[in-house]
């Protein structure tokens, strides 16, 4: 998988300098290149002539050692698929966070547009710092995977958590992200997020307990994977992808809908309102003398059902006449069938569904009715999964009939499950 990719490696200021070394040596002789920036205090710990020995390039350091006409910090960035922080000093950590760039190393990090994996190394008591876990939180929140320091005992003489972990678990997160960032590389993915909100007057909505993190966790991942990601979203989320923000379910449906014909993959994850208020009041409506009001609601669009209703009939006239001429000419059903399925092969739509009870008949029942690609039922009557929450157990129903169960994980892993399975069909 490393044969030809180009690794980039930070190494920052910390006694566990020395353990790249190996990890250098094990990425060239698994057939990748390799490049080394080294901080100033970094070659207190490791020298120069070793890193470029053992990588057999240039070490970069002083950040306006320019070559050619291109800065250093952008052709580094621009060279390489990844880049690896190792070890990351709560230094280097704090400043990547809060988008400082004053030496080499944070300048290239700002300028990294493509997947960053930290090691961190430091003191116990560093790394349970408030202002560290905070900075690590603002790097995840960013996309940066960050490999959590080991237990141990540290140079500094404390027993504790802050060792760099094995060289061996850096190795196989290098290999595992550049073959995930590869996936669906060049697959544009429409994902769709958060209760949509449907206006009683200025002042007063109806809207769901969607928090929008299993949607924010699609997009994340599919973008981790290498996709073009279109998230359409009612919640605010800072994300490093295009955003599109709208509030109702009539937004939604617009918002899907420009992007359909471009898109490969549409995810309808959004918990879209079925009904809204026949008239929407311009003005706060007043409490009156009387004891109740009566709002009048009418059906939403069904968005889904729509998508896949415009997908069957989306064909071009080339496949459309193929199909008259098997159906004129009692063609046997299967190979007219053949060319509907290339006709109608994309976007793939997949739904979802929130139960309260008899998720898998209830499931089967929407995917039959709604005509998707793949539906993903969640069960929402348990309070550890689903809205809310970080976690989530989900079953997956394709047009096939298949079920595939996902036992309770983070959203991050169910999401990423989710897009393999989607990408296998």
């Amino acid at each position: 998988m490393l044969q030809s990719k180009h690794i980039l490696i930070g190494v920052t200021g910390g006694i566990a300098a020395y353990k790249i070394c190996t990890l250098i040596r094990d990425f060239k002789k698994s057939g990748a290149e390799v490049k080394i920036i080294a901080t100033p205090n970094a070659l207190n710990f490791v020298t120069k002539l070793t890193l470029q020995n053992l990588s057999q390039n240039e070490v970069y350091v002083e950040e306006f050692d320019v070559k050619n006409w291109k800065p250093e910090h952008i052709s580094l960035a621009d060279w390489a698929d990844i880049m690896l922080i190792a070890p990351a000093t709560a230094n280097t950590i704090s400043k990547i966070a809060q988008g400082i760039a004053d030496n080499l190393l944070t300048s290239v990090a700002c300028a990294f547009s493509k997947k960053i994996i930290m090691a961190p190394a430091m003191n116990c008591n560093m790394w349970q710092n408030e202002t560290i876990k905070d900075n690590i939180k603002i790097l995840q929140k960013r996309g940066i995977e960050i490999l959590e320091p080991e237990n141990g005992f540290l140079a500094c003489g404390y027993m504790g958590k802050g060792r760099l972990c094995s060289s061996d678990k850096i190795f196989n997160a290098i290999e595992e992200a550049l073959n995930y960032s590869q996936m669906l590389k060049g697959q544009k993915i429409v994902i769709t997020a958060g209760g949509t909100i449907e206006e009683i007057d200025p002042v007063r909505y109806i809207s769901n307990y969607s928090s929008g993190k299993m949607g924010l966790a699609l997009a994340k991942s599919a973008y981790d994977m290498g996709a073009d990601v279109v998230f359409i979203t009612t919640k605010d989320f800072d994300v490093p992808f295009k955003k599109v923000m709208v509030k109702s379910a009539q937004d939604m449906q617009n918002a899907v809908n420009d992007e359909f014909d471009s898109s490969n993959y549409i995810i309808m994850a959004a918990a879209v309102a079925d009904y809204r208020v026949k008239e929407h009041s311009e003005q706060k409506i007043k409490k009156g003398e009387q004891d109740s009001i009566t709002l009048e609601f009418v059906k939403n669009p069904d968005i889904l059902a729509e998508l896949c209703n415009r997908k069957l009939f989306n064909c071009s006239e080339t496949n459309k006449n193929e199909i008259l001429r098997f159906a004129q000419n009692d063609v046997q059903a299967e190979e007219s069938h053949d060319v509907k399925s290339a006709c109608n092969d994309k976007p793939v739509i997949v739904g979802f569904c929130a139960e309260s009870e008899n998720l898998l008949e209830n499931a089967k029942a929407k995917i039959a009715k709604k005509g998707c690609d793949f539906l993903v039922a969640n069960d929402i009557s348990r309070k550890d999964i689903g809205f809310g929450v970080n976690d989530n157990e989900v079953t997956i129903l394709n047009k096939n009939g298949d079920i595939l169960k996902l036992d309770k994980a983070p959203k991050n892993i169910i999401a990423r499950k989710i897009l393999e399975c989607i990408n296998m069909k």
